[in-house]
C-alpha cells in the first residue's frame, strides 16, 4: 500500500517505510527531526520540471505527463519504493502545501498505474 504524508505531519507507526521524495531538503526541518528510511532525490522531478510546474494546478496534467516520462526513462529510481511496497505500507513524504497537486501524489498515481506491469528492457 502506498500512502502520502506531508513532511510537517508527525510520523506514525502505520506509515511503514517512509521515503522523502523531494529533490531539495524541506525548509525549516532538521534532518535529525524527520523520521525517514531514505531520501530518494532521484525519484523527484528534475529541477527544470519542478521550476516549470511551480505548483500551478493549471499545469497539473502536463506536469504529470512530463514527470511520468522522466520516471519511465529512469525506472531504477523507483526500485526502493517498489521493493518496500511488496512487504508492507510505504509512505511517500513530500513538502508541498498543496495536498493534491504535488510530485508525491503524481508518483503514487504513476506507481499504482504500473503495479504488476513488467518493464520493457531495451538491449543494445
Amino acid at each position: 500500500m502506498l500512502a502520502l504524508k506531508r513532511v510537517y505531519d508527525k510520523a506514525a507507526p502505520e506509515d511503514g517505510v517512509r521515503f522523502l521524495v523531494e529533490r531539495l531538503w524541506p525548509r525549516g526541518i532538521k534532518k535529525t527531526d524527520l523520521r525517514l528510511d531514505d531520501w530518494l532525490k532521484d525519484v523527484a522531478p528534475s529541477t527544470e520540471l519542478r521550476q516549470w510546474f511551480s505548483h500551478d494546478p493549471k499545469k497539473w496534467t502536463e506536469f504529470q505527463k512530463r514527470y511520468f516520462a522522466e520516471l519511465d526513462s529512469h525506472p531504477e529510481a523507483c526500485a526502493p519504493i517498489r521493493s518496500a511496497a511488496r512487504h508492507g505500507c510505504v509512505t511517500l513524504v513530500y513538502s508541498s502545501h498543496d495536498t493534491e497537486h504535488n510530485n508525491a501524489a503524481a508518483l503514487k498515481e504513476y506507481l499504482s498505474a504500473r503495479k504488476g506491469k513488467k518493464r520493457k528492457v531495451n538491449h543494445a
